[in-house]
């Protein structure tokens, strides 16, 4: 009876010690939820209150590809730098290997047990015993709690599994939540990031987003000519930004508040050439009934941006001289010469001196055009610009389309790391087509990669850093897909673009892309088009 009534007030006795112990690690769990604040205290406890000693807690090693000892309670520092294992290496790796608990009754007795952390004689004499467990974390194991245990003794091993158990569902549960407030916190980090850029995209110089020092050289040279009124001539591959860089040179002029006409000299027909740039009188030709001011009077006062100007036909190109050398135009039909002042400012992906040799535009004209030339440098050679660029037109794509798309930090560096030959045409329409094809969230690398094997981004770096003229090197790029090609005005009908335009919901932008055109390219056509009354 002596015995029965000795047995029960053991077992009492460690039910009630349990019982402190678990309270004791819930009290240090509520003061802090990372595991590197309780981890030790909820070892010490272990070992102090149920005589489980030498705990360890094994988790993946950041700095290799195995385990090793994360937390311990009983180990000297040089002991838990022992304790490394690869998976399935001695007991603890098996146990994070397979999953599964595993009991060492006697570790003299085991081939299996390594002793590596503790030497043999740092321990007790006689027997003793190794408990493994693993922990695990959305059902797969991440690592093992572990410990010595005195292998005769009054409490029962059961019991301590038990403890042990809970325990490593505490590690468990604490490993989880420190999981997903690093994911919270990495989540505001990028997004804080993402502020800070479009921040600095509302302070961007002129619309002109970017920082990097082949942009600023650009943007100094454009902000050292603004208060001439010499003619300036802007060079670079197609897609680089000559229409912005264009519009900069007049809001940083003095002519900043008249108009500023821009005119695609691709996009018009040869026979409509003279009338739009030059107007016309009522009666000059057929469908001419009434007069009307060309691009250079609507410029008065402001800039005119010839785009494309190597594109302009011969003929026009002696009476653009004229202009630009008496500073007077004649409309189309009319004998009056009629007083202009404006800035002209003229762009080509063009060699123009070649095409002077070849005959194909005038050397007069040329050297008119050619008092300032700016060359603007392609996205290549601006790759830190990248990730404020892909914000920019992530934001304006989203806004246009009522879509909610974001990239991951990881996605965005993995977009500045392509060649991008059609430059920032060919970003922009790259993130418009991800915005509209890819599902809503935070699209990561693997999300993105897909896209970019259809965006022809792989083009040979060969071909887009080329030694050949601009005009070879944009045919052979225009060939592969990445540069959009500039198509005659006559390219699409009126019953054409009307279809777009209603299957596009009166959209023009996105009627534009359904035909493959710009915006500005069906803007013109659609004007063209329209039945006069």
């Amino acid at each position: 009876m002596d015995g029965h009534v000795r047995k029960a007030a053991s077992g009492t006795h460690w039910r009630t010690q349990e019982m402190f112990l678990i309270q004791e690690v819930m009290n240090l769990i509520g003061k802090g939820l990372r595991l590197d604040q309780v981890a030790r205290e909820m070892l010490h406890l272990l070992s102090e209150i149920v005589g489980l000693n030498r705990g360890r807690i094994v988790l993946k090693d950041p700095e290799g590809e195995g385990y090793r000892i994360a937390h311990s309670y009983g180990l000297t520092r040089e002991e838990a730098a022992r304790g490394r294992y690869a998976p399935g290496e001695g007991i603890t790796g098996r146990v994070i290997q397979d999953g599964h608990l595993i009991i060492v009754q006697d570790i003299d007795k085991d081939p299996s047990f390594l002793g590596r952390a503790v030497a043999r004689a740092q321990l007790p004499r006689g027997a003793v015993s190794f408990l493994a467990l693993p922990i695990r974390v959305d059902h797969r194991t991440v690592g093992a709690i572990a410990c010595h245990r005195i292998r005769h003794r009054e409490r029962a091993l059961s019991d301590d599994l038990t403890i042990l158990r809970i325990i490593a569902t505490m590690v468990s549960q604490l490993l989880t939540l420190s999981e997903r407030v690093e994911r919270k916190t990495r989540a505001l980090e990028e997004h804080n990031d993402m502020l800070a850029r479009e921040l600095r995209l509302k302070r961007a110089r002129y619309g002109i987003i970017g920082t990097s020092p082949a942009l600023l050289r650009a943007l100094t040279q454009v902000e050292k000519v603004a208060n001439a009124t010499a003619s300036v001539l802007l060079l670079g591959e197609s897609g680089t930004g000559k229409e912005l860089f264009a519009r900069a040179l007049h809001l940083a002029s003095p002519r900043r508040d008249r108009p500023f006409i821009k005119v695609n000299c691709a996009a018009i027909p040869d026979s409509l050439f003279e009338s739009e740039l030059f107007g016309h009188e009522r009666g000059a030709f057929t469908g001419a009934v009434e007069a009307r001011a060309g691009w250079f009077e609507q410029a008065s006062g402001g800039t005119i941006f010839l785009d494309e100007i190597g594109e302009m036909p011969a003929i026009l190109q002696t009476k653009l001289l004229r202009t630009l050398q008496e500073g007077t135009v004649v409309r189309l039909g009319g004998t009056r010469e009629i007083q202009v002042d404006m800035r002209l400012v003229a762009a080509t992906n063009r060699d123009l001196a070649a095409e002077v040799i070849h005959g194909r535009f005038r050397e007069d004209l040329f050297y008119r055009l050619n008092v300032v030339p700016i060359t603007l440098p392609p996205l290549a050679e601006r790759r830190s610009d990248i990730p404020d660029l892909v914000l920019h037109f992530l934001t304006q794509a989203n806004q246009s389309n009522q879509r909610n798309v974001n990239l991951t930090q990881a996605a965005v560096a993995h977009l500045a790391r392509q060649p991008w030959p059609g430059n920032i045409r060919q970003l922009a329409n790259f993130i418009e087509r991800l915005v509209l094809l890819g599902s809503e969230g935070v699209l990561d690398v693997e999300d993105v990669r897909p896209m970019l094997e259809g965006a022809l981004v792989t083009a040979p770096a060969a071909l887009a850093t080329s030694p050949y003229p601009a005009p070879e090197r944009e045919a052979a790029l225009r060939a592969m897909g990445a540069v959009r090609p500039y198509l005659p005005a006559d390219s699409h009908g009126h019953a054409e673009l009307r279809m777009a335009l209603s299957q596009a919901g009166g959209n023009k932008t996105r009627a534009a892309q359904r035909l493959g055109l710009t915006e500005r390219q069906f803007s013109y056509r659609w004007r063209k088009l329209q039945p006069t009354a």
